[in-house]
């Protein structure tokens, strides 16, 4: 494990996240197995901050889902004096649970190096005309 950690921000909350953390999230949507998130802020193993809104386009921050849970149940209890009137619901927060993968730049790819087909362009029979400024004037 690494001393670098993150801070990102997901479902309206803030979470200071390292790599291998397994925490519970408010519900994301879909089906992919992971997710990315842009980090606020990230402490390097060096001890340097990092919260320049320029140089942390280039980080991110890699999520594992593991799964999906509901929360404990809150009753919600309405009630006004002398009128009758008294409602009562529950309801149960949805959280997905995800596990912290890398925290860092993205790795560049390498450029792909040219084969042999690409390096031979194809050789053309026609040949392009070329007008020049004096055969233009003379029309």
């Amino acid at each position: 494990m690494t001393n670098m950690y993150a801070v990102i921000r997901t479902g309206g909350k803030q979470y200071k996240v390292a790599e291998g953390d397994e925490l519970e999230v408010e519900h994301l949507f879909g089906t992919a197995e992971a997710t990315t998130f842009t980090p606020i802020l990230v402490v390097t193993d060096k001890g340097e901050t990092i919260y320049s809104q320029q140089t942390l386009k280039e980080y991110s921050v890699s999520a594992k889902l593991l799964g999906d849970k509901k929360g404990d149940k809150v009753t919600v209890f309405k009630y006004r004096n002398k009128t009758g009137y008294a409602v009562k619901n529950g309801h149960r927060q949805l959280y997905s649970m995800i596990q912290i993968t890398s925290i860092g730049k993205p790795k560049k790819k390498a450029p792909a190096k040219p084969t042999a087909e690409t390096v031979e362009a194809p050789e053309s029979s026609v040949e392009p005309s070329v007008q020049t400024p004096e055969s233009a004037s003379d029309d």
